[in-house]
C-alpha cells in the first residue's frame, strides 16, 4: 500500500487539526528525546567495570534430581 501526495496532506492536516499546529513542536521535540535515550540505551559500551568479577554462575553446583 502506498500513500500518494493526497493522503499525505490529509494526513498532515489531521494531525495539526488534533493537536493545534502550537503542540506540534513539542510532540516531536519529546520524541526526538526518546529516541535519543532509546539509541544510547543500545549504544551503551559495556565495560568491564559494569561486570561484578565475584559473580561466576559455574561455581554453583548443578541441582540434582533426588529419587
Amino acid at each position: 500500500m502506498r500513500f500518494g501526495t493526497t493522503e499525505i496532506i490529509l494526513i498532515v492536516l489531521l494531525i495539526v487539526l488534533l493537536f493545534g499546529a502550537k503542540k506540534i513542536p513539542e510532540l516531536m521535540r519529546g520524541m526526538g528525546r526518546g529516541v535519543k535515550e532509546f539509541k544510547d540505551a543500545v549504544n551503551k559500551d559495556y565495560s568491564a567495570e559494569d561486570v561484578d568479577p565475584t559473580e561466576n554462575k559455574s561455581d554453583k553446583p548443578a541441582p540434582t534430581k533426588e529419587e
